[in-house]
């Protein structure tokens, strides 16, 4: 059974292209009431729209960058310390150690995950909504309809339409309404539409449906005025590597070359971390992707790179300036707060929080105990204040591996008895 909507998006991102898709609708009607109707400008002014609607995340996404900045030198250094290391003892005690780090500043080590998470659906959904407009822009669509349904009553017109899909790239094997009756829903014919250029539109009305070639004319000569650009470039057709279309790949590798450099000064410059290693060789190597992909694709997907890109760019110069000024030790301090609510929300609602367990373990430890191994080693010296600190307040953000070093020494006391 075939989708009745095919040109719009479905599966797992269905919802984020729709709403998505809504918004950009919305913005080209605006500007219609104005007497502008450019794709072009739709798509700048839709970009800047959803990257103020994306601003709190990305201040999120910066503010641990920030951050990371301060914990990798501790997290590199319990890295190098178990790096020769690999049986399960010392591979636990390393991601303890390393759940220490990040509870003493407030976060977490699946933090910078969840942000990406979020943000990349959002990212997938945005394209995939500027690469496929007319399924979402009602009045173009229209257009499309109108074209589609002149077509359809001519005898051969489906199998003439899936010629054109083939040759133009279009997956017409998904049209399973064709193989099995020889036709074409109005939705399958725009999408094979849509991918048409304008040397195409005038092969399909004056070879291939002359009777109609008025009604092909009249209105795709709207679609292409729609989504025409300055420099005689238009959205549906790739820029090419002559000048004018050669700006778009060169503008889309320069401004997101930028816009990585940017966002490098929020995050370590330390070698020795294998993220920021990685981190710098994709801030090279993305913006010339960028580029050549530009070449290969609609001009209409370029335009909205390059827009992404300088929104993003006057986004995180502010950003930078706030994070510049902005004191790490506060930062630090509310990010322990917001933790060590969520600890508490979490530990009420279980009733089996690893703090408690760690609190409730040691209660019964005799304080003989405690002065032994305090005059033995400065390790449970610092065991012993933390374990100590545990039980007189409520203080939920003490390492764990102190908990675990008193729960060790306890049990092997016992194990000597």
């Amino acid at each position: 059974m075939f989708s009745l909507f095919l040109t719009q998006g479905g599966g797992l991102l269905g919802p984020i292209e729709k709403v998505f898709g809504e918004i950009l609708n919305l913005i080209y009607i605006f500007l219609s009431k104005f007497g502008i109707e450019n794709v072009g400008l739709t798509i700048i002014f839709f970009t800047m729209i959803v990257k103020t609607l994306m601003l709190p995340l990305t201040i999120r996404q910066q503010r641990f960058s920030k951050l990371s900045s301060v914990m990798n030198p501790e997290i590199v250094a319990i890295q190098n310390k178990y790096k020769d290391k690999k049986d399960s003892e010392s591979m636990q005690m390393q991601q303890m150690e390393l759940k220490a780090v990040y509870e003493k500043y407030g976060t977490s080590q699946t933090a910078g995950c969840l942000s990406t998470l979020i943000s990349l659906p959002i990212m997938l959904g945005l394209y995939r909504v500027v690469y496929k407009i007319p399924a979402y822009i009602k009045p173009i669509k229209e257009w499309y309809k109108i074209i589609a349904e002149s077509i359809s009553p001519i005898e051969g017109s489906a199998a003439k339409l899936i010629e054109y899909g083939k040759e133009l790239g279009v997956k017409v094997s998904d049209f399973t309404e064709f193989t099995s009756e020889g036709i074409l829903t109005v939705n399958h014919s725009i999408d094979i539409l849509s991918k048409f250029k304008a040397e195409t539109w005038e092969k399909l009305a004056s070879v291939d449906f002359a009777s109609v070639a008025d009604t092909i004319t009249n209105y795709s000569s709207e679609i292409i005025r729609v989504n025409s650009i300055p420099g005689g470039l238009n959205l549906l057709e790739n820029p090419g590597l002559k000048f004018p279309g050669l700006l778009i790949p060169v503008l889309a590798a320069a401004l997101q070359f930028v816009q990585a450099k940017q966002m490098s000064i929020t995050t370590t410059n330390n070698s020795d971390n294998p993220t920021a290693a990685s981190m710098q060789t994709m801030n090279k190597v993305m913006p010339i992707m960028s580029g050549v992909f530009c070449t290969m694709l609609p001009t209409g997907v370029g335009l909205y790179w390059i827009a992404n890109s300088f929104f993003t760019i006057i986004q995180q110069f502010f950003i930078n300036r706030y994070m510049k000024n902005a004191d790490i030790d506060k930062m630090i301090e509310k990010q322990k707060e917001k933790y060590s609510k969520k600890q508490e929300e979490a530990g009420l609602k279980t009733g089996n929080s690893l703090e408690k367990i760690a609190k409730a373990s040691t209660k019964s430890i005799d304080t003989n105990i405690y002065k032994t191994q305090e005059s033995s080693s400065d390790t449970d010296k610092s065991s012993n204040s933390d374990i100590n600190k545990g039980n007189n307040s409520n203080n939920t953000t003490s390492s764990i591996s102190s908990y675990a070093n008193i729960l060790k020494d306890r049990y092997n006391d016992k194990g000597d008895k």
